[in-house]
C-alpha cells in the first residue's frame, strides 16, 4: 500500500484549480516522466524544473529599452486606439509615455472595455514583457503584466521560465505549479545524515522551493545545492530499485544449464565465418554463467554489425542443449523478423525449430506457433512486446535474450521472466554506453563487449560536405547506381515543418524521385509494418536502389550490398545515432561510404562531433565523446535533454553522485533487505516519488 502521506501527491492533476483534461494534455507534454500508462498526477509538476530566469528587475526608460530584451516600464497612459470596425485583424493600441518617448501596447483580439478598466487614461502603471522596435518604434506585445504603480509589490521580481508547449501559458503552468508546491507534505529524510551535511544538500522540501522560487540563477542551476539534491534522490530511487530487482532474480536461484556441446558445435560448423576473439570470449562469460546455480543477468554490448546475434544464438543452443527453450525479444517487427533471418538457417542446422511471434501472426500460424511454445516443439522464438501476452506459455522457459533493452521498462522485463521458472537473462545492445551510463540504465550488471569488427567487414569512409553541393553528390549517385550500388539517404523529419528549415522524408523522396524514377523506395516511422516492410523488402531485392527514410533505418536493418549511406541535416542528429546509422553500410564484400550533408555554418559542438566521426569508428570512444558533448539524450535513444529514464537527475552534471548513490543503495539493502528501517520506511517513499513503485512491490512479493 502507498503511504497515505502521498495520497495529496498521486491525486489526478485536473484537482488543481484551473486545470482541466485538456490543460492538463498540454502539462503532460512538458513532464519529464514517462505518463504512458497513467495521467497527469499533482506530484509530476513539482519536477518541471526552470531552466532560466526572468529579470523584471530591469527598468530602464522607454528610448533605452533593447530590442527583444524583457524589460519592466514605469509608464502614464495615454490614449486608446482600438482597431477600425470590422477589422477583426487589426490590433488593438494602447499609447502609454515615459519622459523620453512613447511605446505602444499592441493586444490581438482583444475586449475594450476589458482594457479600458486595465489601462484607464491616466494611470500610471508599470508594464513588464519582451520589447520590439519596429521601424524606430517600440512597442509590447500583450504585456506578460500590467499593474498599477501603486501595487508594484505584486510583479514578481525574478521568475522562473519552464519548458513549454504550444498553447500552454507560463502564467497557467507557474500557478499549476505552486499549487502542487503547496500540496507537498512534510516528508521523513530519506538521505544519510553525515553525506547530506558533506556535500552541503538542502531537504527535499526546501529544495524544491528553491527551484521553484529563486533568488537568484545560482538557485537553479543544475550544479547547485537545489538540483544536486533531487538528482541524487532520483539517483537512489533508480539504484534501489535496479539493486531489488536484481536481489529478486538472484533470489529466484536459477538452476545450471550445461549440454554437451553438440548443438553449438553444429552452429559453428554452419557459420560462414570464424568467430571474433571477443565474441569467443562473451560466449565462453554467458556459458560459465549459465552452468551456475545463479540466475545469469548480462549485458552484451557491440557496434552495429559486430555480431551479438549469433553470440546469443549460442547461448540459446546450450539452453536447448540443457532441455530448455530459450525467447529472444526485440523492440520492432522488423528487428524480430531480422534476427529470425540470421536465426533460422544457423538452428535448422543443429536440428532445432525456431518461430517468430509478433502482433502480425493471427489466426492458424499463431495457434501453431502457441502449440509448438507449449509442448515444447519450439526451442527458440523470437518475438516482439507480443511474447508478454497471458496467452503465451512455455513448456520450460530457461532463457531471455532481450535487444536494445533501454527500449523496455523494468515491468516488462520482469513480464517475460515470469513466463518460466527464473529464466536467465542476456541484454543485448548495439548502443555503446559509457560505463556510467551502463550503471544508470542497467544497475550492475556483468558486461561484455564485442570490440571487433566481424571478418571480411571493410572500414566506411566518411566525408562531410555542405548542402549547397547538393548537385556534385546526386551526380556521384548516378554513377554509383550505374554501376549496381545501394543507397541509403536519411533525412530528420516525415514531413516538412515550419519551424524548423530541414529536408523532410517524403520531400526528400519526391525530389529524388524526378531524377531517379521508380529506383527511389521510401521508409518511415508513421507506415505501418506491412508498407515498411514492402519498402524494405524491395531495397534488399534490387527493385529499388535509394531508400530514403528517417531513423526507423537506424536499428539492425540489414541491407550487406548496400554501399552509400546519405544524412542530410547530419549536424542535427546525436553523435551515437550517427555512428549507428553509419553501420547500415560497410556490411558487404565492397569499400562503403557514409556522406554527412550538412546546413553551414556549424556551430562549434556540430564541428566537433562531424569531426569525431570522421576520425573513428570506435563506438564506445564516441559514445564517451557524445557523453561529453551533448549529455545522454540521445545515448540510449530516449528524449532530447536529461538522462534516460530520470526526470530531473543529468550525467552530465550529477556523473559524480551515481556510484554514490550505487553504494548507498548496497549498503542499505545488505542492513534492512526488507526496508522497514525508520530509513527504510523513507526510503520507501522515495520509490513511490520517483515512480518506482514496481520495485516497492517485489519487496511485497518477497
Amino acid at each position: 500500500m502507498r503511504p497515505p502521506l502521498l495520497d495529496p501527491l498521486f491525486a489526478p492533476a485536473t484537482s488543481l484549480d484551473g486545470i482541466g483534461n485538456r490543460i492538463a494534455g498540454l502539462i503532460a507534454n512538458v513532464v519529464p516522466a514517462d505518463l504512458t500508462n497513467r495521467s497527469l498526477r499533482v506530484g509530476d509538476l513539482l519536477f518541471i524544473l526552470p531552466h532560466s530566469l526572468i529579470d523584471r528587475t530591469r527598468r530602464p526608460e522607454v528610448v533605452h529599452a533593447p530590442h527583444g530584451a524583457t524589460v519592466t516600464l514605469q509608464v502614464t497612459v495615454a490614449r486608446h486606439q482600438p482597431p477600425p470596425r470590422g477589422k477583426k485583424n487589426v490590433p488593438y493600441r494602447v499609447f502609454a509615455f515615459d519622459e523620453t518617448g512613447e511605446i505602444a501596447l499592441t493586444f490581438f483580439h482583444a475586449h475594450q472595455a476589458y482594457l479600458e478598466r486595465l489601462l484607464p487614461v491616466g494611470a500610471e502603471v508599470l508594464v513588464s514583457g519582451r520589447m520590439d522596435w519596429f521601424n524606430g518604434r517600440p512597442s509590447m506585445v500583450h504585456p506578460d503584466y500590467v499593474v498599477p504603480v501603486a501595487e508594484a509589490q505584486e510583479l514578481p521580481a525574478l521568475e522562473p521560465v519552464y519548458p513549454l508547449t504550444a498553447g500552454l501559458s507560463p502564467k497557467v503552468l507557474r500557478r499549476a505549479i505552486q499549487q502542487a508546491l503547496t500540496r507537498l507534505p512534510d516528508l521523513p529524510e530519506w538521505q544519510n545524515r553525515n553525506f547530506r551535511g558533506r556535500l552541503g544538500l538542502p531537504g527535499f522540501k526546501a529544495a524544491l522551493a528553491q527551484l521553484h522560487d529563486p533568488k537568484g540563477a545560482e538557485d537553479i542551476s543544475p550544479e547547485g545545492p537545489a538540483w544536486r539534491r533531487l538528482a541524487y534522490d532520483e539517483f537512489l530511487a533508480s539504484q534501489l530499485s535496479l539493486a531489488l530487482v536484481r536481489a529478486r532474480a538472484r533470489k529466484l536461484s536459477g538452476r545450471p544449464l550445461t549440454g554437451d556441446g553438440r548443438l553449438i558445435a553444429h552452429i559453428r560448423k554452419a557459420l560462414p565465418y570464424s568467430l571474433t576473439h571477443s565474441q569467443e570470449q562473451a560466449v565462453a562469460d554467458i556459458l560459465s554463467d549459465l552452468a551456475k546455480e545463479t540466475r545469469m543477468l548480462r549485458l552484451l554490448q557491440g557496434d552495429v554489425g559486430a555480431g551479438k546475434t549469433v553470440v546469443a544464438l549460442m547461448a540459446m543452443a546450450r539452453a536447448a542443449e540443457a532441455g530448455g527453450q530459450a525467447a529472444l525479444m526485440a523492440p520492432t517487427e522488423l528487428l524480430a523478423r531480422q534476427h529470425l533471418a540470421t536465426i533460422a538457417p544457423l538452428a535448422q542446422a543443429a536440428g532445432l525449430k525456431a518461430a517468430l511471434l509478433t502482433g502480425r501472426e493471427k489466426g492458424r500460424e499463431r495457434d501453431a506457433v502457441l502449440k509448438g511454445l507449449a509442448s515444447g516443439e519450439i526451442s527458440l522464438v523470437i518475438g516482439t512486446h507480443a511474447l508478454f501476452q497471458a496467452q503465451v506459455r512455455f513448456r520450460d522457459l530457461v532463457l531471455t535474450v532481450i535487444d536494445e533493452q533501454h527500449r523496455f521498462g523494468v515491468h516488462q522485463r520482469l513480464a517475460i521472466s515470469a513466463k518460466g521458472e527464473a529464466p536467465d537473462m542476456l541484454v543485448m545492445t548495439a548502443t555503446p554506453i559509457p560505463r556510467t551510463l551502463v550503471l544508470s540504465a542497467f544497475g550492475d550488471m556483468d558486461v561484455s563487449r564485442l570490440t571487433e569488427k566481424p571478418a571480411g567487414r571493410k572500414p566506411i569512409r566518411t566525408v562531410t560536405m555542405p548542402a549547397d553541393r547538393l548537385g556534385e553528390l546526386i551526380e556521384r549517385l548516378q554513377q554509383a547506381i550505374a554501376g549496381g550500388q545501394k543507397v541509403y539517404w536519411i533525412c530528420p523529419l516525415v514531413e516538412e515543418s515550419e519551424e524548423l528549415e530541414l529536408t523532410s522524408a517524403e520531400d526528400r523522396f519526391a525530389a529524388l524521385e524526378k531524377i531517379f524514377g521508380e529506383a527511389v523506395g521510401l521508409v518511415h516511422g508513421r507506415m505501418n509494418a506491412r508498407e515498411k516492410d514492402a519498402a524494405m523488402s524491395a531495397f534488399k531485392e534490387g527493385k529499388t536502389r535509394i531508400l530514403v527514410g528517417t531513423t526507423v533505418v537506424e536499428v539492425g536493418v540489414d541491407v550487406p550490398d548496400a554501399t552509400i549511406i546519405v544524412i542530410e541535416h547530419a549536424e542535427r542528429f546525436g553523435l551515437a545515432q550517427l555512428h549507428q546509422l553509419r553501420g547500415r553500410v560497410g556490411r558487404g564484400e565492397k569499400p562503403s561510404s557514409c556522406v554527412l550533408l550538412y546546413k553551414a555554418p556549424l556551430g562549434e559542438t556540430a564541428k566537433r562531433r562531424l569531426s569525431i566521426l570522421r576520425e573513428t569508428e570506435d563506438g564506445f570512444l564516441i559514445a564517451e565523446e557524445d557523453l561529453k558533448l551533448r549529455g545522454e539524450g540521445d545515448l540510449l535513444g530516449t528524449r532530447q535533454s536529461g538522462t534516460p529514464g530520470f526526470q530531473v537527475a543529468r550525467l552530465e552534471f550529477h556523473g559524480d553522485l551515481l556510484a554514490a548513490a550505487r553504494d548507498d543503495a548496497r549498503l542499505v539493502l545488505a542492513r534492512d533487505p526488507e526496508l522497514t528501517s525508520e530509513r527504510g520506511q523513507a526510503l520507501r517513499i522515495l520509490l513511490y516519488l520517483f515512480g518506482k513503485d514496481e520495485a516497492v512491490r517485489l519487496l511485497r512479493a518477497g
